[in-house]
């Protein structure tokens, strides 16, 4: 379905010191869409991402993109205070995103009334998954506080980092304490999405470590494993492969589906379709990955 993409929508944010800024992409047609709010990696921004945005957008998605504070585009200084604070302004920038859902929606020539503002999934990429799943439940022990949100029904974590502890390096520990994860409290349906060949300089384990918010988590119900991929799942943060450290547009196809199956199958339910998609991907000769799932008390 064709697209509609309008950049650069401006919320009010005077506790992180600069407006936040906001991308929309959404279907020129249909009704009762619904919303995935999505957070980027490490220094990237709203323009980044297009393979999975721009798919999402033509299966029926509101797809809504802030940039946080970390992003390159801002150039914050070095000496700026805020930059202790990235992981606080990120899981902010998410909730301030979804108070004001009905002004970005209205913001889109054609698109107020079409949205199920009722309906909404967080999903991230590394730092962007860290901050999603915040919203989902889990907590980090650096402060214990909860930050999850009751208007958000499922989650998408792509290459999301487990736990903390013995878990992580020392440079980890040093730089990025929030890593220190509890995923006891992610309680909403969620696919986890990691590559078998991700290895991390935060983490004292190998790439086992990015499936520790589905295995310890209560409301994560499923995990796709991308056999050979790394970090950049094959390309998800832009169409140039300059911005991967491995290509493979047939990782990225699939993240694309069963992302896109997954969320159906909780927002618009379609359990069948899921299930039918793992089965298929399961018993596939060749296959590209795997999906384990556990049943999981709603």
């Amino acid at each position: 379905m064709p697209v509609l993409s309008l950049r650069s929508i401006r919320l009010a944010a005077p506790e992180r010191g600069d407006d936040l800024r906001v991308r929309v992409s959404a279907p020129i047609q249909g009704a009762a869409l619904p919303v995935i709010v999505f957070s980027h990696g490490f220094g990237s921004s709203m323009d980044a991402y297009g393979p999975l945005v721009d798919y999402w957008a033509a299966e029926g998605f509101v797809v809504v993109q802030p940039t946080h504070l970390d992003s390159r585009r801002l150039a914050l200084a070095q000496d700026d205070l805020r930059r202790r604070d990235f992981w606080r302004h990120r899981v902010a920038d998410l909730t301030n995103v979804i108070d004001h859902l009905a002004t970005i929606c209205a913001s889109v020539p054609g698109l107020a009334g079409r949205v199920d503002l009722e309906c909404i999934a967080v999903a991230g990429h590394s730092f962007g998954a860290w901050a999603a799943s915040m919203l989902l439940g889990a907590r980090t022990k650096l402060d214990g506080v909860d930050r999850s949100d009751k208007r958000v029904s499922a989650g998408l974590l792509l290459a999301a980092g487990g736990l903390g502890g013995d878990s992580l390096t020392e440079m980890a520990i040093a730089q990025t304490p929030y890593l220190d994860t509890d995923f006891a409290g992610l309680d909403r349906p969620t696919l986890v999405v990691s590559g078998d060949d991700d290895y991390s300089p935060l983490t004292t384990r190998g790439p086992d470590w990015f499936r520790d918010p589905y295995l310890y988590s209560p409301g994560a119900s499923a995990l796709l494993t991308l056999y050979g991929s790394k970090h950049m799942l094959g390309g998800i943060s832009g169409y140039g492969a300059a911005e991967t450290d491995f290509e493979e547009p047939r990782h990225v196809a699939l993240v694309q589906q069963s992302t896109t199956i997954f969320l159906r199958s909780i927002l618009k339910p379609d359990p069948l379709g899921w299930q039918n998609f793992c089965e298929s991907l399961n018993l596939e000769k060749g296959s590209l990955g795997e999906v384990e799932s556990k049943n999981v008390n709603r």
